[in-house]
């Protein structure tokens, strides 16, 4: 049976049952707690946290999930996978126990026929809690299971929660027996590889209270409600329906090993080592396609590191198994084969996501050939010095200088036999990414108690009147402050508002909150910021500026006029500046990000190659071009799939509900899903300024631009500046480009002058360094301070030149400056020097340590960069006494 069928099997019969078929949400939910989605509940949390309260009482699904914790295990066993479906059915307080095993057995072991997976009852056994005597009694009175076959365990295997305090309770899953070629006899008590667990029904009853780990908390109490929560791993299921070993030979990623052995001429099956990387490739690639799919890019940091490594991880698997050309569009369209039957909008996006990996691939074979050669080299330092570990600092050039990942690292030094100190790498980490980060915690809710506003998002969600209405008559129903609810809210407070009704734009979809001010009789305060919770409320931020506000009063909530407008220029100006990119480079350039606030967009989109002065005039000559057209600005509210069947947009990552707002500017120009507010005719926007591009991560850029009056005091300053500079250089505004070209080749051949001279200046004075020489046990040691100015290449020369006037003497020459703020620095040891044991690299690390940079090179001649110009006198002094203390 395909996998595809398994799906369509499972969802069958639960819509058959009365449960509402829920689609799988994207793989990147707005959840602070996780990076991606990992478990089947997970679009469901809310619903058993009580933050909403569920529009049906029984849903299934098939999820699809990401878990990242055990790459490194990806392979080396086959029962790792990084990407699952997990099947699921949810009961929100309509059946418990003895619907959900019923449900569960009727399902595995009905007839194929009849819709079943047809799985003999004869190999099915079950686990239940310790004590959950109830559903053991259902297992073996109801459905008819032997009790030899019911076994118990505790809390670790058979006791669920999320792992913090709310919903919890004993959990009941059910294993296939795979039969005495897989092992031992006695049920999965006794052996869990020959009886695999293919489903787990949890019975959510209990509330716990704080702890850690698995076990590790306490139950303090009853819920009021009791629900179900079930998971079915799909791909399981597959192995035993398919008849194979594991997942990796099942219809989902045998092909891609096909194409694997193809691409590299090597055969699955030969050897372990060989087989991991195998396995690598198929579980990587379609993890990686699915959350390109879902709009991660790669990147270094957060979720895009993750999917760069495992994009990185096939290719460098594909080279060891011997492949020598491009891999990624082979393996990742045998997998966009497999899949496409049950995520058909792997097709429609297939362009993109082709682009994306491919792109990653072309950077990462010229990171990984480089990156392999220096690493070689470090590691036989280390193996000719007798070490076994390999230095953080090292590891940490390889990264930061060039691009080599410390998983990449520890991984070939493990093949190399060698460990890396990872603990000084990570702590160079954390000193580079020391910097200031700006603090949303007070504004967004994320997983912060949230029961205050329940009242609200189950039973007064806000009417949002912001299309059509900048001010409003409206009730306050509840003020918070501090996270706790009050009755009133004085001058001076800062506080929380929920009104029944607001004109205000909640920040969503890029573009920030509307401003304003709330109004009452007695009370007047200002609107600094609103954001939703539950997606259903409003929360207006407001410092009262005058008397007070009061639960039940009623208030005029007023939109700034001249904020609402320029925000509206600045988000219609975002959707004619995306249409324009797709114009100009494709449909690849597919929106991976916005932000929109009054007069100013930033917008940012898929897209390997940095763009070319032309392509930047054409995308602001079409915007323009659009603006000037005049279009109206049309929107409808209507289903998901009639919007789509529209031809309608949608960002990727969001999740929409059954009804969606649709934007249409100049009819196929520009239509997209989005529930911002906009202009009622594009000339409204006014002129769109490119400021310009940028990199903003692997296959990923930045368009920035002016709207309306912004983008006129943009133009006027521009066209200032153009006029100054054509005045104070005596040549028409046309002639300027030519003119400055021609300054800026004559400043380069001054500056190209200046320098010879001053390398030859330095260069002459060589014998004077020599001569400021001082005795360090059996080596002299020259350790000068060149003028500030002299550059890397200069300091490089003299050292070189001033080690070859020294001859046959044990001499160590270290001479450095300051620069534009760095310290360039080299070090030169004469072959007499060297075999007194001193080290030029080793110099060269003293002397970096106290200047606050680092370098290498070889025994005979090292250099490095600093960005500490204050630390040159202690690192001469430190660079002499590493000279002392290295002499043999």
């Amino acid at each position: 049976m395909k996998t595809h069928e398994i799906r369509q099997r499972f969802t069958d019969h639960f819509v058959a049952a009365g449960h509402t078929a829920v689609p799988s949400a994207s793989l990147i939910l707005d959840d602070p707690n996780l990076l991606f989605v990992n478990a089947g509940m997970v679009p469901f949390k809310p619903y058993f946290l009580g933050q909403q309260t569920p529009p049906f009482d029984t849903a299934t699904s098939i999820q699809k999930c990401v878990r990242t914790l055990d790459i490194e295990e990806v392979g080396v066993t086959t029962r790792h996978n990084t990407f699952f479906q997990m099947a699921g059915n949810f009961s929100f307080g309509r059946y418990f126990k003895e619907g959900a095993i019923t449900h569960a057995w009727s399902l595995l072991t009905g007839s194929l026929d009849e819709g079943g997976f047809g799985l003999d009852p004869e190999r099915l056994w079950v686990t239940v809690y310790t004590d959950d005597d109830e559903a053991a009694g259902i297992w073996e009175h109801t459905v008819g299971l032997p009790a030899e076959r019911i076994q118990r365990l505790g809390m670790a295997d058979n006791y669920w929660s999320m792992g913090v305090p709310g919903p919890c309770g004993p959990s009941s899953e059910i294993y296939y027996d795979r039969g005495p070629e897989h092992g031992r006899e006695g049920g999965p008590v006794v052996d869990d590889t020959r009886y695999i667990e293919i489903w787990n029904l949890v019975f959510m009853e209990n509330e716990r209270g704080e702890g850690r780990g698995k076990d590790d908390f306490e139950i303090v109490g009853a819920l009021p409600k009791k629900n179900i929560d079930t998971g079915m791993g799909v791909e399981r299921l597959a192995c035993i329906l398919q008849d194979v070993d594991n997942v990796y030979e099942t219809d989902l990623l045998r092909p891609v090993i096909d194409v694997a052995e193809t691409l590299t001429g090597s055969a699955y099956g030969a050897n372990h080592a060989d087989d991991v990387r195998f396995r690598v490739i198929a579980d990587h690639c379609r993890t990686g396609l699915m959350l390109i799919l879902d709009g991660v890019t790669p990147g270094n940091e957060g979720r895009e590191y993750i999917l760069r490594r495992l994009l990185r991880r096939i290719i460098r698997s594909a080279r060891l198994l011997g492949a020598t050309g491009d891999t990624m569009e082979r393996l990742m369209d045998t997998v966009r084969e497999t899949m496409t039957p049950s995520y058909p909008e792997i097709a429609d996006n297939w362009d993109r996501i082709r682009s994306v990996a491919v792109g990653e691939e072309k950077a990462f074979l010229k990171t990984l050939e480089s990156g392999t050669r220096l690493f070689r080299s470090a590691a036989e330092k280390v193996r000719a010095a007798g070490g076994t570990t390999l230095g953080g600092e090292e590891a940490f050039a390889l990264h930061d200088t060039h691009g080599f990942p410390i998983d990449l690292t520890m991984e070939m030094a493990a093949e190399a036999g060698l460990s890396v100190d990872e603990g000084r790498f990570r702590a160079l980490m954390d000193e580079q990414r020391a910097r200031a980060k700006a603090d949303n915690d007070a504004k967004k809710h994320g997983h912060a108690d949230v029961s205050v506003y329940r009242p609200f998002v189950d039973n007064h969600p806000t009417v949002f009147l912001g299309y059509t209405d900048r001010q409003a008559e409206a009730e306050i129903l509840g003020i918070i402050r501090d996270g706790a609810l009050v009755d009133r809210a004085r001058e001076g407070e800062r506080v929380q508002v929920i009104l029944d009704r607001t004109p205000f734009y909640a920040e969503s979809g890029g573009q920030l909150a509307d401003r304003g001010t709330l109004r009452a009789p007695g009370g007047a305060g200002d609107v600094e910021d609103v954001q939703k919770t539950g997606k259903r409320v409003w929360v207006h931020s407001v410092a009262v500026t005058g008397g007070e506000f009061a639960v039940g009063e009623r208030v005029t909530a007023v939109v700034d006029d001249a904020w609402r407008h320029a925000a509206r220029q600045a988000h219609s100006g975002t959707h004619l500046i995306h249409a324009a990119l797709r114009q100009v480079l494709g449909p690849t350039a597919v929106q991976a990000g916005s932000m929109n606030r009054p007069g100013f967009l930033r917008f940012d989109f898929s897209y390997g190659e940095q763009l070319t002065e032309d392509q930047l005039r054409e995308i602001g000559d079409v915007t323009n071009s659009a603006v000037d057209a005049d279009w109206a600005v049309n929107t409808v509210e209507t289903s998901l799939d009639e919007a789509k069947a529209m031809g309608a947009m949608a960002l990727f990552g969001e999740n929409y509900g059954d009804r969606v707002r649709v934007v249409e500017i100049g009819g196929p120009f520009s239509m997209e899903l989005c529930g911002g507010t906009h202009v009622d005719h594009s000339s409204q926007i006014g002129p769109v300024s490119v400021l310009g591009e940028s990199s903003v991560g692997s296959g990923v850029r930045r368009i920035e631009a002016y709207t309306g009056l912004d983008s006129m005091r943009h133009l006027s300053t521009e066209a200032a500046l153009v006029t100054s500079l054509a005045t104070d250089l005596r040549t028409p505004s046309a002639d300027l480009p030519e003119r400055i070209a021609s300054l800026s080749a004559r400043l380069r051949e001054a500056e190209k002058r200046i320098n010879q001279l001053r390398a030859a200046e330095v260069t002459s004075k060589v014998g004077e360094y020599l001569a400021q020489g001082t005795p360090e046990g059996e080596v002299t040691v020259v350790a000068v301070r060149l003028p500030d100015g002299v550059g890397a290449g200069d300091v490089r020369t003299a050292v070189a030149e001033a080690r070859g006037r020294a001859g046959a003497e044990p001499v160590v020459v270290l001479l450095t400056s300051v620069t534009d703020g760095k310290v360039p620095f080299a070090v030169a040891c004469t072959p007499a020097a060297v075999d007194l044991g001193v080290r030029a690299g080793d110099v060269v690390a003293a002397f970096g340590a106290e200047v606050g940079g680092r370098g290498g090179g070889k025994p005979e001649m090292a250099q490095g960069s600093g960005s500490s110009p204050e630390g040159i006198d202690a690192g001469l002094t430190a660079a002499r006494r590493a000279v002392r203390d290295l002499q043999q």
